[in-house]
């Protein structure tokens, strides 16, 4: 299949790192995409913002930008390199300039995962073994979750509070796919952020992580951005 973008760069969210596109990056792969996980330190916006444009400029050629959750926030930031032709959001904060995935986040519908949240010392989030069982990857089987709750990627409470300078989404096509099930950000306010970025969207029943619930139904919509 000829597509008109062939590089992909997937960003992962809060509490997890690369391995959670694992499912999806063979799927790119047999369509002709070459994908690319960034693996965010998740210690601050700007060196997460920082990891993702390291990658865009190891590309050569135009990108299809992809991010999960909290990387909606990193993607809208980096997303402005001139190589970034295309945004896809996956269950994922869309602020704009002036925002912080920390400022939509207050003015959202309560999410039952927020009760899951536990700080450590040095103010780095992590999620209980029932945030992730029956909240966060409801979906997988048990087998699955026991690895997502051992490989979370704690996240530094200030990376919420990174503002956006500009928001890529606003002169880039945009894609957003929505998991009907998610209990992190709840889906009346995805539906919101993707009708605010007039974004081409795709509803799947899923909770917040669809790319390993539902992969072959991800990797379907990036190929159809990136198409």
């Amino acid at each position: 299949m000829n597509t008109s973008i062939p590089n992909i760069i997937l960003v992962h969210g809060a509490w997890a790192d690369g391995s959670s596109w694992s499912k999806v990056i063979p799927l790119l792969a047999r369509k002709g995409l070459t994908a690319t996980a960034v693996q965010l330190p998740l210690t601050g916006f700007e060196a997460d913002v920082a990891a993702v444009q390291r990658a865009i400029a190891l590309e050569e050629g135009d990108v299809v930008l992809v991010g999960h959750s909290y990387a909606g926030a990193v993607i809208g930031e980096a997303g402005n390199d001139p190589k970034v032709a295309r945004m896809v959001y996956i269950d994922a904060f869309a602020p704009d300039a002036g925002e912080s995935a920390g400022t939509l986040f207050e003015k959202f519908e309560t999410a039952p995962l927020n009760d899951e949240i536990r700080p450590d010392a040095q103010g780095y989030l992590k999620l209980t073994r029932d945030g992730i069982f029956k909240l966060f990857a409801q979906d997988l089987d048990d087998t699955e979750k026991a690895l997502v709750y051992a490989t979370q990627g704690p996240l530094h409470a200030s990376a919420l509070g990174g503002t956006l300078t500009e928001a890529a989404w606003r002169s880039r096509p945009t894609y957003y796919f929505i998991g009907n099930q998610d209990h992190a950000i709840p889906r009346v306010e995805q539906e919101r952020m993707a009708a605010r970025m007039n974004a081409t969207v795709a509803h799947v029943d899923s909770s917040h992580v669809p790319m390993l619930s539902q992969p072959q139904a991800v990797a379907d919509f990036i190929v159809s951005a990136a198409a």
